[in-house]
């Protein structure tokens, strides 16, 4: 019976203690951590100004940044002029060798994807930032590039466009 009455107490204090707060304070949050007060953003086409170009780079790039931003926020995303916007380029996309081994060849290949984004929060200037973003996996020497491109790219992209919304939006 007294255990009954201390556990009862305490709900009743913690309840009260979360209810002065919730009544003192306004914030917002959401499953992401995103925390914004805009409601629209425009993001533009990310065109390929890297030496070596791939051709559905920009547009599977772009579609991907915007499908992040548009499921995970409350966002609107509207052609120009949102009060969030994202634009920028492919600067690079190279393949190098990385774990040389002793007969001087390559183990693993490298592709790296670096990107330029211009951010503009129309609503807090103090947010916006101008940055290179750049990722990278690793891939089997033996293997050739056209046939592991595809699913490379789209997991770098997937790391990149996770960075990138990160910055915008989670300030990480």
């Amino acid at each position: 019976m007294r255990t009954h009455l201390i556990t009862r107490a305490f709900l009743a204090a913690v309840l009260f203690l979360i209810l002065s707060i919730s009544s003192c304070t306004s914030f917002s949050y959401s499953f992401t951590g995103s925390q914004t007060d805009a409601k629209t953003i425009s993001i533009a086409y990310f065109p390929n100004k890297a030496p070596i170009i791939n051709p559905s780079l920009s547009q599977s790039f772009t579609e991907a940044l915007r499908d992040k931003f548009i499921n995970q926020s409350k966002l609107e995303l509207v052609d120009r002029n949102g009060e969030l916007q994202l634009e920028g380029e492919i600067t690079d996309y190279t393949v190098s060798p990385v774990a040389i081994q002793g007969n001087e060849t390559a183990a693993l290949n490298r592709l790296t994807i670096k990107v330029m984004v211009r951010y503009s929060n129309t609503l807090d200037d103090k947010q916006s930032f101008e940055q290179s973003f750049s990722a990278y996996k690793d891939y089997a020497a033996s293997v050739s590039l056209p046939s592991v491109e595809t699913q490379l790219v789209s997991e770098i992209s997937t790391m990149l466009v996770e960075d990138i919304f990160n910055k915008a939006l989670v300030n990480w």
